[in-house]
């Protein structure tokens, strides 16, 4: 009796014993892992275009002399703005005086030939009435006299040129303008339209910035302004200069050139800005940006929420509804400050990951915090009871 009440017990030990390891052989199901993520929200965005560009005059013109002489005196102030019209050189005029003195003379000898001729064609066409002369006296007298009033229109055109040229001994300002270096002092020998120029002039205010564009980029952004959503930008420039500053004054787009440079494969764009303070002067290199377009319903996530492959192809993990990880591939456009701009592969409403992304991989079960980025990239949890938000400590 005692010994089948031991053998009973050692069973129960056995049956309990067993029935433990079963259960501590049995694996616990793992915690999710906590990570954080955005809402992706349609945003508008104005897209900049940023290029390289050069300062040009809106106006530029070479001084040349018209006539030859000897520089007699120099009439500006190197640097200085002069006015239209203003005297710039004042040529030696005394030959070009004693010119306009002799084709003169030369109008008054035929003035006074002209009246003779004019009373003997009279007095002959008289004469021809009562047969005092012959037809051939008559036609002669006649076609001395017209030959006396062409003589006259000639001396007056030769007049005027003399006129022209002794006005020519004062060189004037072409436009009005900065003048440069001046290339001749007083004294030295100049020749009409010289091919060294005596100075030249430049208009400042306003002030042309010229920018190349390269004919790809405009056909996308005419692709792009072709889509739903995209509107035109404005013709607002804003100009950084050579040091990093930011010039104050906005310029406006006036033309695009309707031609490709075959040699470069760029467009020249050219915008006008005001100068008053004369701080932009030709031939400087500035940076300018362009507002092309603006799409009213641009995808932007946070830069840490993309990845790329050793491909280089770009990609993103997106929490689906049922709290898994999911890899999908995107475009981005570009990068705008701590952003990505999306072409495609994310949607309004999607949850982007953010961070925690090394703790899981695709298919992976997660607990979702969600945050959002401000504006200097820190990332700050959402209260969804308070709408209020408390940064991240560290990340998830």
């Amino acid at each position: 009796m005692k010994y089948a009440a031991c053998i009973g017990a050692l069973i129960f030990v056995s049956v309990l014993l067993s029935g433990c390891q079963k259960e501590a052989a049995q694996p616990q199901a793992p915690s999710a892992t906590e990570v954080a993520f955005v809402t992706v929200t349609p945003t508008e965005h104005t897209m900049h275009t940023k290029m390289q560009g050069r300062v040009v005059a809106s106006l530029t013109a070479e001084v040349r002399p018209q006539v030859g002489g000897v520089v007699h005196e120099r009439l500006f102030t190197e640097g200085n703005y002069v006015e239209q019209g203003d005297v710039l050189y004042q040529i030696e005029p005394a030959t070009f005086q004693a010119a306009v003195n002799e084709a003169q003379a030369n109008l008054n000898s035929a003035e006074a030939s002209l009246e003779t001729a004019k009373l003997k064609d009279q007095r002959f066409a008289d004469l021809l009435e009562f047969e005092g002369v012959s037809q051939q006296d008559a036609d002669d007298a006649h076609a001395t006299y017209l030959e006396a009033k062409a003589d006259i229109e000639r001396f007056e055109a030769a007049l005027e040129t003399a006129r022209i040229n002794l006005e020519f001994t004062k060189v004037t300002a072409p436009i009005s303008g900065q003048i440069g270096i001046s290339t001749v002092t007083p004294g030295a020998l100049v020749t009409a339209s010289q091919a060294t120029a005596l100075s030249t002039i430049r208009t400042l205010d306003p002030i042309f910035v010229d920018m190349t564009k390269s004919s790809t980029e405009i056909l996308k952004l005419r692709q792009l302004l072709a889509k739903s959503g995209i509107k035109k930008g404005s013709t607002d420039v804003s100009l950084i200069l050579e040091d990093g500053s930011e010039y104050e004054l906005k310029g406006q787009l006036k033309m695009q050139e309707v031609a490709v440079d075959a040699s470069t494969g760029a467009v020249t764009l050219r915008a006008e800005f005001a100068n008053p303070e004369g701080l932009l002067l030709p031939g400087m290199f500035v940076r300018t940006q362009i507002n092309d377009a603006v799409d009213e319903n641009a995808i932007l996530v946070p830069q840490q929420g993309i990845y790329h492959s050793a491909a280089g192809d770009a990609y993103a993990y997106v929490i689906d509804e049922n709290n898994k990880v999911q890899s999908r591939g995107v475009t981005t456009l570009s990068a705008v400050d701590n952003q990505w701009l999306i072409g495609s592969g994310l949607n309004a409403g999607d949850k982007l990951l953010v961070e925690g992304s090394s703790k899981v991989r695709p298919g992976s079960d997660v607990k979702t915090v969600e945050v959002e980025m401000q504006n200097n990239g820190e990332m700050v949890r959402v209260d969804q009871q308070s709408g209020g938000g408390t940064a991240m400590q560290g990340g998830v």
